[in-house]
């Protein structure tokens, strides 16, 4: 395997496809990695058409940043597939020394395999970091063929693992189509959930509101007007809007939150400020504001489809203000931009009540050794036995009326989570 932008030596026929690692996603070019991050071969089995978790702006800004980095236990080590010095595709791939941050828990795994005398760290993540958003890992270039990329990108992987000496490969919150690939090739198979909310069309919220059982309705609307009872008005900020003055505000509520959940946040000042600059139209601050101070916020990203909610912070405490603010105000603006859905992050069965549904996330695991996976494999049959009964019993507590109102109810059968 080549690496650090090298070359492959010795005659190689114009077909042959050549495998190298990326230790910055700074030496691919953005137009080329987002050639292959947001074409449809990726993004099949997404329902989007971009994602921007796997752009080069966003992937970048969390390296530039320093939020990724061999410091931080996040080593950037990007598998990239060529042909004739062409990018075929990429996975966007870090080397850990921990568990944290990927919220596809393993944490036991890892006890459970130091126990036993082995070594579970250094282990090989593919995923976007902090991020528990479902979207393409194994990033192909368009009109590539899609089979024999996978298959380059996989093996690829599994080089570096044995490279790296690396105990397992990691791919978490993969599009269903690239998690049977996966399992095509023997990695193993997990499942967990999430709940999404689904716009039917609707005109206002208002309209979705008509959609609920009536208990529920009022439920709503009174976490609504509650939230806002201390005199809270709240802004969208977006685009050309954002300013070094908002960045400011969240990161407060950012850290204050993240300092109080998790001990470290994990994302810096700066990384939010590189944010603003490379993608600002992708991204829509909620801020909440009481007596001329911002007193909340939360940090959503736009893509073609979706709402995807992120990361929520507050100053002062207000009665539902989370709610408002993560949930019915993403609701709102996803009914505005004729969005299809909104993600509110991982976790959070208060939001099966609040008009969210569930749906099953994916993910794939491939471990050297053969008694630990073994031990794996056993333990993921019971829990997806686990996580499909789960799924089943969510399903029946559907908020939606059931005489006609509630036209998506069911399930779909396909763990920082500051939003949730």
């Amino acid at each position: 395997m080549e690496s650090g932008g090298q070359a492959a030596s010795g005659p190689a026929s114009p077909d042959a496809l050549t495998v190298r690692v990326v230790p910055r996603i700074a030496e691919i070019p953005a137009a080329d990695w987002d050639r292959c991050a947001l074409s449809p071969e990726s993004l099949a089995g997404t329902g989007e058409t971009h994602n921007p978790f796997v752009t080069h702006a966003f992937l970048s800004a969390l390296e530039e940043a320093g939020c990724v980095s061999g410091r931080t236990g996040w080593l950037p080590l990007h598998v990239a597939v060529e042909r004739a010095g062409r990018l075929v595709g990429v996975a966007p791939c870090y080397l850990k020394s921990h568990s944290q941050g990927e919220y596809v828990f393993d944490h036991g795994w890892a006890d459970a395999y130091d126990r036993a005398g082995g070594e579970y760290y250094p282990k090989l993540q593919v995923s976007v970091p902090f991020t528990p958003v479902t979207g393409p890992r194994l990033l192909i270039a368009p009109g590539e063929p899609v089979a024999e990329a996978c298959a380059a990108l996989l093996a690829g992987l599994r080089a570096l693992r044995q490279e790296t000496k690396a105990s397992s490969i990691h791919i978490t919150f993969m599009p269903e189509p690239q998690w049977t690939a996966a399992g095509q090739v023997g990695f193993l198979k997990r499942t967990d959930q999430q709940f999404h909310w689904d716009n039917r069309g609707y005109a206002d919220f208002d309209a979705f509101l008509g959609a609920l059982a009536s208990r529920k309705r009022k439920a709503l609307k009174r976490e609504r007007r509650d939230a806002l009872a201390n005199g809270i008005t709240i802004e969208w900020v977006t685009g050309s809007d954002l300013t070094e003055a908002h960045w400011d505000a969240f990161f407060r509520f950012y850290m204050d939150t993240g300092s109080r959940k998790w001990g470290r946040p994990y994302l810096n000042r700066r990384f939010f400020s590189l944010l603003g600059e490379r993608m600002p139209e992708r991204v829509l601050l909620v801020m909440a504001r009481r007596e001329d101070r911002y007193v909340a916020g939360a940090i959503n990203l736009i893509g073609d489809a979706a709402l995807y909610g992120r990361n929520w912070g507050c100053i002062e405490d207000h009665p539902f203000l989370h709610f408002e603010v993560c949930y019915y105000q993403a609701i709102d603006f996803a009914i505005a931009r004729g969005l299809a859905r909104v993600e509110a992050g991982a976790q959070g069965e208060h939001k099966l009540t609040r008009g969210y549904r569930p749906v099953m996330m994916h993910s794939a695991h491939d471990i050297a050794d053969p008694g630990l996976r073994a031990a794996i494999a056993d333990y993921l049959r019971r829990e997806t036995g686990y996580v499909r009964e789960a799924l089943r019993d969510y399903a029946a507590c559907t908020p939606y009326r059931q005489d006609g109102g509630d036209t998506r109810a069911a399930a779909s059968d396909e763990g920082e989570d500051p939003i949730g």
